[in-house]
């Protein structure tokens, strides 16, 4: 039995090269892996002495050689194969050991490896005689089936291919996004094409088996691109069951939103509580115990159940105010103080505690039914509020405009239609997913009840109809952001002026589906 060894992450390697020496099994070895084996006192051949031809181009051309391939891809069912590899004095080569670099931590045309990918895809091509190995993390199952059984099964075979071929998607993958970035030219694409390639080649590796999916008779999971490290891979969960489908949507929800929150609002903590991937509260204050304790104005029976995102530590106090207020299913924070820790485990058992760092920025939005995607690029608040325009007799004042800010960013996050009502930089009242605008006008203003009176609101989108902003200022609201565009824009403002409030124009939609 012969095996190659060619390998970027030598992680385990000589161990494992070791092992497979002990079994009597016949090395072959290329470049750096030929070194490493080398300096370990590790008998193997070199590559060109395999092919009898040096290597050539700086590394380039080394095991693109029949002696290689034709051990490789040679179908030992087949007299006709066999017999041609007597002829040419070529061995079966039973076993392919090969991981590439990982190109897109530093994309270059020199990185971009033909021999590697080449002996993986012929190895992965004839899995039914050759087993490939592309991950140090499959060493441990192919040692220990070569101890017991001499060889390799059929489904350990298909196994094994079935990652290989994975393995070498995402690395080209990763090179058609480089090229679409530019590639070494720099020349990259412009309109839609620099936001919406012409294909998109997704590959996805299972980073995290969830609890179930959207709901207990579903099967959920987390995937991450493969190749990247996503901020959920370096979540800590300090306690709590298991986390679902909904919790983790939910929770990157409220992550993303106090982050955005607290960078509208630097001078100012920031506290959401998410349900359904909307907030039923959301709060800036002087302290996270201020902003947390506002959160809950807004709906504090649609808070149970919940997610609520802490953007710093939550410490022994603010652990108790949480524990005094509606059950959560998940609480996310940047840490937590030993204190609180074991508060919250004690009094909220089930409840999922994690800890986390800044998300990283949202990238393309991709939504399947069937054979067909949706893909959009992330819908970020584009228009800065000194950009705004005021159309109405009256001004806004500081306050008013902090406030306003607070509702325009959590409206942009709630389902549409949405309308958000927000007083002192608390969201006092959401009214999300409605088909129609006066509809979820009412809503907020109903769950804001009192609080209406001298609060701000965002709606995601323009008012068709005055009726819409009659309902708010009716309620006592002073104060409206809307992006604009309608056909009855003077109709609506008209209604801004007799009401005597503040209207802002942003010229920007923030729907959500």
């Amino acid at each position: 039995m012969r095996a190659l060894l060619s390998v970027y992450d030598k992680t385990g390697l000589v161990d494992f090269a070791r092992d497979l020496e002990a079994l009597g099994i016949e090395l072959i070895a290329s470049g750096g892996t030929a070194s490493a084996l080398s300096a370990a006192g590790i008998a193997h051949r070199d590559v060109s002495e395999v092919t009898g031809f040096p290597e050539m181009l700086d590394g380039r051309v080394k095991t693109l050689h029949p002696a290689i391939h034709g051990g490789i891809l040679a179908d030992r069912s087949k007299p006709a194969h066999l017999a041609a590899l007597a002829e040419h004095g070529i061995g079966t080569i039973d076993l392919v050991v090969c991981n590439l670099y990982p190109f897109s931590s530093n994309p270059s045309i020199e990185l971009i490896d033909v021999g590697g990918p080449t002996m993986v895809r012929a190895a992965a091509k004839n899995h039914h005689a050759v087993g490939v190995v592309t991950s140090p993390t499959q060493y441990a199952t192919v040692l220990d089936e070569l101890r017991v059984a001499g060889s390799l099964s059929d489904g350990t075979r298909h196994v094994l291919a079935r990652a290989a071929f994975a393995h070498t998607a995402a690395y080209d993958a990763a090179i058609v996004a480089w090229l679409d970035g530019g590639g070494v030219l720099g020349e990259a694409p412009t309109g839609a094409d620099a936001v919406l390639p012409a294909t998109l080649h997704l590959t996805l590796e299972r980073a995290q088996v969830l609890r179930y999916g959207e709901n207990p008779h579903q099967t959920g999971a987390r995937y991450r691109v493969s190749g990247s490290s996503p901020w959920w891979d370096r979540v800590t969960q300090h306690a709590g069951s298991a986390l679902s489908y909904l919790n983790l949507f939910d929770a990157d929800a409220a992550w993303r939103l106090v982050h955005e929150l607290h960078a509208d609002v630097p001078h100012r903590r920031a506290v959401a509580i998410i349900k359904h991937a909307n907030a039923s509260g959301a709060a800036v204050g002087e302290t996270l115990l201020d902003a947390f304790a506002k959160a809950l104005i807004a709906d504090p029976q649609s808070a149970f159940g919940g997610i609520v995102a802490v953007l710093g530590e939550i410490d022994d106090e603010l652990a108790a105010a949480i524990c005094a207020g509606p059950q959560a299913d998940v609480i996310i924070a940047s840490s937590f103080s030993e204190g609180a820790l074991q508060a919250l485990v004690t009094r909220r058992k089930a409840t999922r505690l994690l800890s986390a760092g800044a998300p990283e920025p949202l990238g393309l939005s991709v939504r399947t039914f069937g054979d067909t995607a949706l893909v959009q690029n992330a819908d970020e608040l584009v228009t800065p509020i000194s950009e705004w325009r005021c159309v109405t007799e009256a001004k806004p004042s500081a306050q008013q405009l902090e406030d306003l800010l607070v509702a325009w960013r959590v409206c942009a996050r709630t389902t549409s239609n949405a309308i958000v009502l927000a007083r002192d930089g608390v969201a006092v009242g959401v009214g999300a997913g409605q088909q129609s605008r006066v509809v979820a006008a009412g809503i907020a203003v109903s769950k804001a009840g009192d609080q209406s009176v001298g609060s701000a609101a965002a709606s995601d989108a323009f008012f068709p109809f005055a009726d819409g902003l009659e309902a708010l200022t009716a309620a006592g609201v002073r104060a409206v952001v809307q992006p604009g565009g309608s056909v009855r824009d003077a109709e609506v403002i008209e209604a801004a002026n007799a009401a005597g409030i503040v209207m802002m124009l942003t010229g920007e939609r923030h729907f959500k589906h």
